[in-house]
């Protein structure tokens, strides 16, 4: 009988061996091929916004699912002033478990998930929104998110150009150089302005948590894609109103996004199409070759849970987790004390 006391762990380091023996931009588009498959089956889902304890400094929040058989859910923290202490801004596990019996199948380290995950996500996005043929993206904030979302286009949209600009040119550099042998085309831009010419699609990410102006109206001409990554909190926005006026705005999950998202600048009615239905075919996605699309992403559950479900299948053929015995395991299940006794029995 299967020893439902031991659960499968993902450590940082077994991470980055299952990411780098598949190839990052394998993984990637892996994952988008579950989250759409997910996305396909969304009226199957528990949906909730996520629950967030907001303090001075930062965020840290709870995002759960679970579609009837597996449940999933993810712990994620968000504080931007980290970097200044050498941290990271955003940390994160996640667990999946069986709902027939309550146990844990899995338990993961999801830092470098979420990175990859998140940048999925966005390109799943665009491959239904953006221009047809748009294979320059620029790409405002350099940051820890900034190479990942290069490399998800490239792999999932067909992106082979990216124009880079950050506030610290020192980022800008960091993505440089990382990014280098990767066959995309590289411009470290001086200005936000710079970058976005010629562009597409253009990602906004960046971490401070304020209501900023990255893009301002005068910025964004007819016929891009707009990837909104970095606003995903209450008063955290990167782009002008007047620019969400004029786009047509996609988004995962409106009553979460309506509190988090660059929509949050809105009214509360103010029209949005739902993702999903756009992947199912029950709504339309770029429609003009004018029209400005905006996909206002926060990150929800469902993504979570399909990243947890990519790794849970994974591990059925790769060795890159260990087991962690973290499930009380009694004889008698009704005699858990009993087990202290015996414990303290052996060892004495």
């Amino acid at each position: 009988m299967e020893n439902l006391n031991i659960v499968p762990f993902v450590s940082v380091d077994n991470m980055m061996k299952l990411v780098l023996h598949l190839g990052p931009e394998r993984v990637m588009t892996d994952l988008a091929g579950y989250i759409e498959a997910d996305f396909r089956r969304w009226q199957s889902f528990d949906k909730t916004p996520r629950v967030a304890s907001h303090s001075e400094v930062g965020v840290i929040e709870l995002m759960p699912t679970s579609d009837g058989e597996m449940y999933g859910f993810k712990y994620v923290n968000g504080h931007p002033k980290n970097t200044k202490e050498g941290l990271q801004t955003v940390t994160a596990f996640g667990l999946l478990a069986e709902v027939n019996t309550g146990y844990p199948i899995l338990l993961t380290e999801m830092t470098i998930l979420t990175a990859l995950r998140t940048a999925a996500m966005s390109a799943l996005a665009a491959r239904q929104l953006a221009p047809k043929g748009a294979t320059v993206m620029a790409m405002i904030g350099n940051g820890a998110q900034a190479e990942f979302q290069a490399l998800a286009f490239k792999a999932i949209c067909g992106v082979n150009e990216v124009r880079l600009y950050d506030i610290d040119p020192a980022a800008t550099a960091k993505c440089v150089r990382n990014l280098a042998g990767s066959g995309l085309a590289l411009t470290a831009c001086k200005t936000a302005e710079e970058a976005m010419e010629g562009a597409g699609i253009i990602t906004t990410c960046t971490a401070d948590k304020q209501c900023a102006t990255i893009l301002t109206d005068n910025m964004v001409g007819a016929g891009v894609h707009i990837n909104a990554v970095g606003g995903d909190c209450p008063g955290k926005t990167e782009l002008h109103r007047d620019i969400l006026l004029r786009s047509s705005i996609f988004v995962e999950y409106p009553p979460q996004t309506r509190i988090e998202g660059e929509i949050q600048q809105l009214d509360p009615d103010h029209p949005v199409t739902e993702l999903w239905q756009v992947i199912t075919g029950a709504a339309t996605g770029r429609s003009d070759p004018r029209q400005i699309t905006l996909f206002d992403s926060v990150g929800f559950a469902i993504e979570d849970f399909s990243a947890l479900r990519y790794i849970h299948d994974q591990l059925k053929a790769l060795p890159y987790s260990e087991p962690l015995d973290m499930i009380a395991d009694p004889d008698d299940p009704r005699d858990l004390y009993g087990m202290l006794l015996r414990a303290k029995a052996k060892a004495a």
